[in-house]
């Protein structure tokens, strides 16, 4: 088997490359954006064709380079569905199996609580497990809806049951070291070790860790595998027409589609129109994107949630009264608002251009 383990000096973050020496098919584990050049020159040198590109998480610390290996390969995106990445090509709930060649397995082992969608993901004696699990430590759990007790009982019980001798590769280091193991970690790491769930809370939410530099960048870049938004909704174009009875389709034709249906109105109409009236404010972004910012009074449902939720967040509220409903950029909203109209909503009104030009043109 091809096994490579890649060392991002600026992020210090780990990329992981397994091949099958037999078909050639290879995967990459948390590639960055700054290195695609050289993975694109490692499969060439190794005679490899990249199938699938996975992401443990939504990274805060840089921008994956899954996007960019999807254009210049073919390689699909894989992360966890409740990342909130809608544009990747498979969005994982764990359990899914993926194979290279014959004899090569890949398998999803959800492990939320750094994110609620982290991933981990488990090859013959190997977990890579992203930030759920350092060498001696663990991923922060004070941004992103990170939740320390859903860390704890992911680590434990989904981490820690595999056999001692499990290889761990986390997705970072930031000590110079490259490998662990299960048992080393079950038995020594400081934050976990002997610690009941009730302490690792306490511990995780006393750490007092500066914010990130790069998450106001990063994240919202990773929600799109790192590209420009635009160019990702084509993938989703192509994917709608490829596979047309495909669940949670979206593309450009569906987008134009809507906003031929929806009244969307300027950032200068939508501020008259909240100075002058009393419309619901509905930010269907992701909570990742919504807690790095948005506009003051909002409600935050995401677009998937519209169908299942919105009744019940506006019950006091009748189906005729003025909704304001927005996204980074006016694509997902009007989808939401085709969604509300059938349930019945009668007066919502997109925002053209989202909140990236709202708060282009505010500030």
């Amino acid at each position: 088997m091809i096994f490579k383990q890649i060392f991002d000096k600026n992020s210090c973050t780990y990329t992981y490359l397994i091949a099958d020496p037999v078909s050639k098919e290879a995967v990459f584990i948390d590639p960055v954006d700054t290195y695609v050049e050289d993975y694109l020159a490692l499969l060439k040198t190794l005679d490899l064709k990249l199938v699938y590109s996975f992401e443990t998480h939504v990274h805060a610390d840089h921008i994956s380079g899954s996007g960019l290996l999807r254009q210049a390969t073919g390689a699909q995106t894989c992360i966890g569905l409740h990342c909130g990445a809608e544009i990747a090509d498979n969005r994982l709930v764990g359990g899914e199996a993926f194979t290279l060649g014959a004899d090569v397995i890949i398998n999803a082992i959800a492990t939320p609580g750094h994110t609620p969608g982290s991933m981990s993901y488990l090859w013959a004696d190997k977990v890579f497990t992203g930030d759920a699990l350092f060498i001696g430590g663990c991923g922060r759990t004070d941004f992103q809806n990170g939740d320390p007790g859903d860390l704890y009982d992911a680590v434990t019980q989904k981490i820690f049951t595999l056999p001692g001798e499990t290889l761990v590769y986390p997705g970072h280091d930031y000590k110079g070291d490259f490998v662990s193991c299960v048992y080393q970690e079950s038995s020594k790491n400081p934050r976990l070790a002997g610690k009941t769930r009730d302490e690792f809370i306490e511990i995780m939410n006393n750490l007092n860790l500066p914010v990130p530099t790069l998450i106001d960048k990063a994240v919202p870049a990773n929600l799109y595998c790192g590209i420009e938004e635009e160019v990702a909704l084509q993938w989703a174009n192509e994917r709608e027409l490829s596979n047309p009875d495909k669940e949670h389709r979206g593309g450009q034709g569906k987008i134009n589609y809507a906003k031929q249906q929806v009244n969307v109105i300027d950032v200068k109409t939508a501020q008259s129109l909240i100075a002058d009236g009393d419309p619901v404010i509905l930010d269907v972004r992701e909570k990742n994107e919504f807690n790095l910012g948005h506009i003051e009074h909002a409600i935050n449902l995401p677009r998937g949630e519209i169908r299942s939720d919105i009744e019940s967040i506006l019950a006091t509220r009748h189906k005729d009264a003025p909704i304001l409903i927005y996204c980074a950029s006016g694509h997902r909203s009007v989808l939401a608002a085709l969604v509300m109209a059938e349930i019945g909503y009668t007066n919502v009104i997109s925002l053209t251009g989202g909140y990236v030009k709202w708060k282009r043109e505010i500030s």
